[in-house]
């Protein structure tokens, strides 16, 4: 399944859970790093208005489907994938990590969920070792020298796979960058997930998520931050079916629907108020929903 922009091609890359699986194992045996990335349409939202967001995700080596809209158009265009949202991805990779003996670090959201969430999963997974966390300051720049200083401490306490939850952009940059400066280890962007795991946010039920529900779960839950995010996934829906159809017809790629060329735009990276110490981060995790 390809997204193709005036400068950039977006590949789902990997079909399944367990594709996925086997490639992140087969990967830190072989000592190779990677970045992992979960598409949605929030994120397409996002590719179509930045380029250096597009040139960001390009860089990304493996990609799924988070979003059952993403799924839907790939059945369309007859290319299809499976929904492997990145929450219900984060429990199997870490068990997959204990079970190899895959040293662990966590970097992202607060330092009080993040202790939180290591002592949740050391419980549940016996043989878990997380030797690093750490926790970026207001103004964080996923680029520069507080992500630097991470890396250079994740690296030497021999992480080799790192949990990010921070929201898109940023997790996708932060990921891009460890890709460079630290190439043996794996970065695995799961927006919210270690704050459900830790308790600080709660996902759906079990049976809206089934439904392909989520998204309206979440709208409740802040819908003065996400109505006019979704706003703006429907927005692309309707070009989005048609570059499916054509994609089905024989094209090469699933071509978006896009604005007037206009000069690249940067990714704008808004000002992160400072949280006090076991306060819950609002995080643009990737819902499995519409977006």
């Amino acid at each position: 399944m390809r997204f193709q922009f005036p400068d950039q091609i977006i590949t789902v890359n990997i079909p399944d859970q367990t594709c996925l699986l086997a490639e992140v194992r087969a990967r830190l045996k072989a000592g190779q790093g990677f970045t992992l990335a979960t598409l949605n349409l929030d994120h397409l939202v996002k590719l179509r208005a930045s380029a250096s967001y597009r040139q960001v995700y390009a860089a990304q080596d493996l990609i799924v489907a988070d979003g059952n809209p993403i799924v839907w158009l790939s059945h369309l265009a007859r290319r299809p994938v499976a929904l492997v949202p990145g929450s219900d991805l984060l429990r199997p990779l870490l068990q997959m990590a204990a079970e190899d003996a895959v040293p662990v670090a966590f970097y992202g959201s607060t330092p009080a969920v993040l202790a939180q969430a290591a002592l949740n999963l050391n419980a549940e997974m016996p043989g878990l070792r997380v030797v690093w966390s750490g926790a970026p300051v207001m103004g964080f720049d996923p680029g520069g020298p507080e992500a630097l200083a991470a890396l250079t401490a994740m690296q030497a306490t021999g992480a080799r796979l790192c949990i990010i939850s921070l929201s898109a952009p940023r997790q996708e940059a932060f990921a891009a960058f460890g890709r460079t400066m630290a190439p043996a280890i794996g970065f695995c962007g799961f927006g919210a997930g270690l704050d459900f795991v830790a308790g600080q946010q709660t996902r759906a039920p079990h049976w809206m998520r089934k439904l392909a529900l989520e998204w309206l779960w979440r709208v409740i839950s802040a819908p003065r931050r996400l109505i006019p995010r979704y706003l703006a996934c429907i927005a692309i829906l309707p070009g989005q079916v048609i570059a499916a159809l054509r994609q089905r017809r024989g094209s090469a790629s699933l071509v978006l629907d896009q604005p007037p060329p206009s000069a690249p735009q940067p990714v704008q990276m808004k000002p992160q108020r400072a949280l006090r110490l076991g306060e819950a981060p609002h995080h643009d995790q990737q819902p499995p929903g519409p977006a």
